[in-house]
Parts: C-alpha cells; sequence; structure tokens
C-alpha cells in the first residue's frame, strides 16, 4: 500500500490505492441499465422468448374454423345459413348464421367456415350471395383490432423479461449465476446511517483501547507509514457470547466513519461447491472499491476450524476451500490494502493455525465478561432512554448481577421496563429490576397445585442447600430462597458472591458440590428416600467433579495434567488411555461421595436449624437474604 499525504491541506482526505483493483477510470466507465453492458447471449434469449411468445399467442387467438367443400359452402348459402363471406383470392371465409356443427366431426361446433373456390368455377357467385342475403365484406371475420395483439403479443413477453432482469438485478451481476450465488450477502452500513461509537460501548474499556489504533490509523494512515508502520490486517475478537463484540466493530467503523460491510460466516457456505469462496471474493473485491472499509465477519468459527482432520468430504471441502480463500484475500499474492477485517468467535481454540499467524488475525482481543464498575458503567448505557425513579440504585444491581454480560444487562433493563409497563408505574423502580433480576436467573413463576407432602418435601430440600450455603466457609452468601415453581425446577435457592471470582481454589469447589449435593441429602436425612428433584444438582456436581480432576489437577492420582479435552475431533483416538479415562471416574465418584457424606454429617449436626429453615418456608413460601439468615440463626459474614 501506499498513500500521498498532503503537507499543507490537512484537511484533505487521505487517498488511498489498492493493489489488483482495476484503475478508476475502467471502474468508472458507463455500465448498461441493468449494471453491465448487456451481452450477445441475452440478446438472443429475448429475441427467442419473443418469437416463441408471438407463435403462442397467435394459435390463443386462431378460432375454430370449419372446413367446408365448396359444394356444401353452396348448400348452406342458398340455406340462409350464411351471414357475411369475406375473400382473399380463391379462399373463401365467413359466418354462420348459427353455430354449426363439422360435416366430418359432429363433435366440433363453430360459426366460423373456410371453403376454396375452384379457379375454373363459372357460377356468377355474387348474385347467389346477394339473392340469399348475404353481406360480403372486405373485413376478416376474425382480425383481432391491433391494441389486442400487440397487448397480448407483446405484453407477457416483456413482463417476463422484466422479472427476469429485475431478479437479476438484484442478484447484483448479469452474469452471477443461478440466483446470484456467487455474489456476497454482506449487508453494507454507512458510517452516517445508524452510527455506533465508542459512547455506546461500556464495561469492555480494555477491549476498546485495543482497537483505539486501529481506528486512529483508518483516520490518519500517513501516520504511521511514513515510519514504515503496517496496521493488523485482521482483528480477532473471542469471547463469551453477549460480551459485545458485533458491538465493537460496529464502534470501529463508526469511529473510523468508514463504510462497514457485515457478515455471519456461515452464510459463505451453500450446497453449491465453490460458491463460499466466491462470494469471499466478491465481500473483498467490494471492500476494495471504497476502501478504507471494514469487513467484520461473525462466528469465524464455522468456516475457521482447523484443517486436516479425519474425515473430509463434501461440506468439509467446501468450507476448506472458503477458508483458503479467505486466507488468500487476506495475505496472498495480491494485496488488500485500506481493508480491515474484524472477526469474532467464541470458541479461538479450534481456529485453523494459518489464521492465527502474522500478517492475517494479527492482534486478538480477548472481550471477557465485565466486572463490578463495567457492569455498572453497562446499565448507565442501557438506561440512558429508560425513565428511572430516584430511588434506582443502579450499583446495587451491578453488585447483584455477578457473571452477567452486555447482553444479559440490556435484557434485564428490558424486562424491568416491561413490568414497570405492565404494573402501570410512570418510572421504572427498583422493585422492577429485582423482580425482572428473578425472573431471569430463577425463572417465571408457575401457576401449578402441589400436595402438601410434595410441598414439605420441596421446602427441606430448598432449606438444605441454603443452611449448607450458610455453614460451609467460602462459599457464595445465600440471597433468596424460595418453593413457589420456576420454570421447570419446584423451588429455587439463589446464592451470588460479594464481588467477582476470577480463579477458585479446591475448597470452594468442594463447597459448591456440596451446597449442590444439599437438597438430595437433606431428603435422605428428613425421609429417608430420595426423589428426581436433584437431576439438575447432578448434572452440576458431575460437571464441577470432573472438571477438578481432568482439567485443573485437583486430584493425586491423576495429578497435574490435564486429560479432558472438551475440543477434541470426536474422529481422532484420544491421547488418554482406557486406564486413565477409568481412573478419572474412580475420582470423580470418591470426590462426590465424600462431599455427599461431609453434606449428609453437617444437615445431621444442625438439624434443628433445617427444620426451622423448612417451616419457614412453608409458612412464607419465599425467604430473602436477611430472613433467611436471621431464621436459621447464622450470622451473615461479609467478604472484604
Amino acid at each position: 500500500m501506499t498513500s500521498r499525504q498532503g503537507t499543507t491541506d490537512k484537511k484533505r482526505p487521505p487517498e488511498w490505492r489498492v493493489e489488483g483493483m482495476p484503475d478508476k477510470k475502467e471502474a468508472d466507465q458507463p455500465r448498461g441499465f441493468f449494471g453491465r453492458p448487456p451481452s450477445r447471449r441475452i440478446l438472443i434469449i429475448a429475441v427467442l422468448l419473443f418469437a416463441v411468445n408471438w407463435y403462442l399467442t397467435s394459435l390463443v387467438f386462431q378460432e375454430t374454423r370449419i372446413d367446408l367443400t365448396y359444394t356444401q359452402f353452396l348448400d348452406v348459402v342458398e340455406g340462409g345459413q350464411v351471414e357475411t363471406v369475406f375473400s382473399r383470392g380463391d379462399t373463401i371465409q365467413g359466418r354462420f348464421s348459427e353455430p354449426q356443427a363439422d360435416p366430418d366431426d359432429p363433435e366440433v361446433v363453430s360459426d366460423l367456415f373456410v371453403t376454396q373456390r375452384p379457379t375454373w368455377a363459372d357460377d356468377n357467385l355474387v348474385e347467389i350471395l346477394r339473392a340469399n342475403g348475404v353481406e360480403i365484406s372486405a373485413v376478416d371475420p376474425q382480425q383481432t383490432p391491433f391494441w389486442q395483439q400487440l397487448l397480448f403479443g407483446f405484453g407477457p413477453t416483456l413482463l417476463l423479461l422484466w422479472i427476469f432482469f429485475s431478479m437479476w438485478r438484484r442478484a447484483g451481476s448479469a452474469l452471477g449465476g443461478i440466483g446470484g450465488l456467487g455474489r456476497s450477502r454482506a449487508k453494507r452500513f454507512e458510517a452516517t446511517d445508524q452510527r455506533t461509537t465508542f459512547e455506546d460501548v461500556a464495561g469492555i474499556e480494555d477491549a476498546k483501547a485495543e482497537l483505539a489504533e486501529i481506528v486512529d490509523f483508518l483516520k490518519n494512515p500517513g501516520k504511521y507509514t511514513r515510519l514504515g508502520g503496517a496496521i493488523p490486517k485482521g482483528v480477532l475478537l473471542s469471547g463469551l457470547p453477549g460480551t459485545g463484540k458485533t458491538l465493537l466493530a460496529k464502534a470501529v467503523a463508526g469511529e473510523a466513519n468508514v463504510p462497514f460491510f457485515s457478515i455471519s460466516a456461515s452464510e459463505f457456505i451453500e450446497m453449491v461447491v465453490g460458491v463460499g469462496a466466491s462470494r469471499v471474493r466478491d465481500l473483498f473485491n467490494e471492500a476494495k472499491k471504497v476502501a478504507p472499509a471494514i469487513v467484520f465477519i461473525d462466528e469465524l468459527d464455522a468456516i475457521g476450524r482447523a484443517r486436516g482432520g479425519a474425515v473430509s468430504f463434501g461440506g468439509h471441502d467446501e468450507r476448506e476451500q472458503t477458508l483458503n480463500q479467505i486466507l488468500t484475500e487476506m495475505d496472498g499474492f495480491t494485496g488488500s490494502e485500506g481493508v480491515i477485517v474484524i472477526a469474532a468467535t467464541n470458541r479461538p481454540e479450534v481456529l485453523d493455525p494459518a489464521l492465527m499467524r502474522p500478517g492475517r488475525f494479527d492482534r486478538q482481543v480477548a472481550v471477557s465478561p465485565p466486572d463490578q464498575r463495567g457492569r455498572l458503567k453497562i446499565l448507565e448505557v442501557h438506561t440512558r432512554k429508560v425513565p428511572l425513579d430516584p430511588e434506582v440504585d443502579l450499583a446495587a444491581i451491578a453488585s447483584a448481577t455477578p457473571g452477567m454480560v452486555g447482553a444479559d444487562l440490556r435484557n434485564l433493563v428490558n424486562e424491568a421496563a416491561l413490568m414497570a409497563a405492565r404494573l402501570g408505574h410512570e418510572k421504572v423502580r427498583q422493585a422492577d429490576f429485582t423482580n425482572a433480576l428473578e425472573k431471569i436467573v430463577l425463572g417465571t413463576e408457575r401457576q401449578i397445585m402441589m400436595s402438601s407432602e410434595e410441598k414439605e418435601r420441596t421446602a427441606f430440600h430448598e432449606a438444605g442447600h441454603a443452611l449448607l450455603g450458610m455453614l460451609l466457609p467460602g462459599a457464595d452468601p445465600v440471597r433468596k430462597i424460595s418453593i413457589i415453581p420456576r420454570g421447570r425446577a419446584l423451588g429455587v435457592t439463589f446464592q451470588s458472591p460479594d464481588a467477582d471470582r476470577y480463579a477458585y481454589d479446591r475448597d470452594y469447589l468442594r463447597g459448591k458440590i456440596i451446597g449442590a449435593l444439599g437438597g438430595r441429602a437433606a431428603e435422605d436425612v428428613v425421609f429417608g428416600t430420595i426423589t428426581t428433584g436433584a437431576e439438575n444438582d447432578l448434572v452440576q456436581v458431575s460437571r464441577i467433579a470432573r472438571s477438578m480432576v481432568g482439567k485443573w489437577g485437583m486430584s493425586e492420582a491423576i495429578g497435574p495434567v490435564a486429560v479432558i479435552d472438551d475440543n477434541r475431533d470426536p474422529f481422532v483416538r484420544p491421547e488418554v488411555s482406557e486406564k486413565t479415562h477409568e481412573l478419572i471416574d474412580t475420582e470423580v465418584r470418591r470426590i462426590v461421595d465424600d462431599c455427599y457424606e461431609s453434606a449428609v454429617e453437617t444437615l445431621k449436626n444442625h438439624r434443628t436449624q433445617l427444620d426451622a429453615l423448612a417451616q419457614a418456608l412453608l409458612d412464607k413460601e419465599t425467604l430473602d437474604e436477611a430472613e433467611a439468615y436471621s431464621i436459621a440463626g447464622i450470622e451473615r459474614a461479609v467478604s472484604d
């Protein structure tokens, strides 16, 4: 890439030259009405359509005529059955007074006829016709008016051609293939349309700082190129769903004031082989025409997975062709200067190494979930157009929503606004946010009738979860207990930390397992039986215990070795032996059994507090944090 910078006129925009693109004069040549000059093939098709349509129209408007011999013609004339005749040479056409049946085929009935007069006939035909009152006309009785011939002869063809060229033009090219399969489906957003800037992005300041340099380069390329620097050709945004990766890309385009092309990686793939690579070429060609520009590819892992797997056929070949074309466009023989690719993915670990090397996606920006301060800023952004009651404490809401990302917080604000509108509030209140958070985290309340026995069992189940959460050191504080059915659960116990956690020690994880087994243990201690109510608890317990053993090295039998890979290709032979797998299962079972015994023992030792919590739940159905700790007689420990 080369750029020319004015030394005196600072307002002059930077000039870009994109290698591999046609000269500006060539690119600005006038095109035809349909986007490019019509080819000879199109003209031939149009002429053939007109000819076929004219022939078919003539057949449609050609009415049935009865073919009479000259003798039969004279008989019907003398019988007074002919109304008018028209002659062209020796061919006589005419119309009956009333429809007649064909003498040779009685099923054919028509009021028109045709006959051939012999050249040697000398029968004084005109006098015969006049004597029988037949009108002799010089106009063809079947002749259609000219405007009808024009309308029905050319109208259908013109309509068909208009539809044909409209579809062709919409596809983007007169030679773009059937339905424009080879054309890119990327949506182009101009900087002036729905402009998004960094002011609309909050809570991910580290990622914004990484992208600020990209914006500065697009605005002032000469600042970097004069020193021999080159801007990264690609920026990969990775992070959990909803953290704001797409919003960040739009903000970069809005700040830089350049065209922004957005497409999902899955839109490159089609059932026709080769279409994906064609769409990639078309996308980059369109971006080069308006360079500098930004191309945003969402969910890059749909086509960017590592190549060379055990299975490679069909859709895999098409995906690899598309990936190869992206690699070529980003850093191939012909440059793509002025076009910066920003991609987003939730799984950067599965991407092909060729994508990650310098010269393609030079920078990898991790978009992490926001901390408490970031969540507060996100809430402030999403509540800018929401009328809030003065009592609303956004800081308290941010503190109560650990782990939530930008999309979750936006949904929380929307649910709170909908709830306030449903209750007829003029402004959104703190209670609306609290109820909306409960609806999102715990689920929507269900109006079902439970028997007294099932209600009591549910109360002890939730009391078991809550009591262990209060007693275990380092456990997340209990925020709410309820035996009101929500979602798929008959009761819920909500726990959340006072501050964000980024690392977990073994004792904390064991406490999570013990707390999750508290409901099953309470049923066992009180009723001596267990039910299916602990299904979700057991799934959570198994996941934590298996990760402790196979991922985090928290088992002495396995040691500090990662033996579980969730991203492993299922068609590739695992690197772990069967004996190790058996050892993993044994260790997981040992951890869970130890935690369950600890849960049962703790609840037996604090049976009085368990009964008190269960009875309070049966009376009130829902207990908040202060009520729960007060009834259990446990002082709430506040973490630093």
